[in-house]
């Protein structure tokens, strides 16, 4: 790995928006708001719509996509064809 070419990477406080929740992880991000973390140093603080959290894929509110349901249809609109 070269040296002088890649960012620097240091703690950073990601917080969801939508679901309220702060996580502490490495980045590269930067930002010129701070938060005081629970270990009693200050991180930078970057906001985000949506993370693990919150998305609906991560909290199992997905909707599954009903396939049988739309194979039945197709048959009933347009019948089966003797093969």
């Amino acid at each position: 790995m070269r040296h002088g070419i890649h960012p620097e990477t240091r703690p950073v406080v990601f917080r969801d928006r939508a679901a309220g929740a702060d996580f502490l992880i490495p980045s590269t991000a930067t930002s010129a708001r701070t938060v005081v973390w629970e270990d009693g140093n200050t991180y930078p603080l970057v906001e985000v719509e949506t993370s693990s959290a919150s998305h609906p894929f991560y909290t199992g509110t997905a909707r599954i996509m009903d396939t049988a349901g739309r194979v039945e249809a197709f048959e009933r609109r347009y019948g089966r064809r003797a093969g």
